[in-house]
């Protein structure tokens, strides 16, 4: 046998018998808070970056067999997401009435804090002029 195929079966064997995190439920619904990042914008040829304001809203209704999520602002259900399912994460993808896309990945749950890691992107445009944020944050599950 091969190293490459000892090692294949190694990690294969390891896999199934480990439990993983990825078996937890996923929550149906989401609080997130992101405090960390910045923004850029593009002007006079030259891109030019900033600190973002602090960015806090919720993720509902997930439904990960249909790939459904609904994006809430304030209390009140705003727009529809999807879903893009990964290993250890979840992708919700907004598309914008104008086209533009806002990208939440909310990553598995952290044993030591009980939080959900997570990175919000938005790529969006203002007088023809590209503008996006990168924030990083946590989200927390709500009942």
């Amino acid at each position: 046998m091969t190293i490459a195929r000892a090692a294949l079966m190694a990690l294969i064997v390891g896999a199934a018998s480990s439990p993983s995190r990825a078996e937890e439920p996923t929550p149906a619904h989401f609080a997130c808070d992101f405090s960390t990042g910045y923004s850029w914008t593009y002007d006079s040829g030259k891109f030019r970056s900033e600190p973002p304001k602090d960015l806090k809203f919720e993720i509902g209704q997930i439904d990960l067999d249909k790939q459904a999520a609904t994006l809430i602002l304030d209390g009140k259900s705003s727009n529809a997401l999807k879903i893009v399912r990964a290993l250890n994460a979840n992708t919700f993808l907004e598309v914008a009435n104008e086209g533009f896309l806002n990208i939440t990945t909310i990553y598995d749950r952290d044993p030591a804090t009980g939080a959900y890691p997570a990175v919000h992107s938005r790529h969006f445009g203002l007088f023809g002029q590209p503008m996006f944020a990168q924030y990083a944050g946590t989200c927390t599950a709500k009942p």
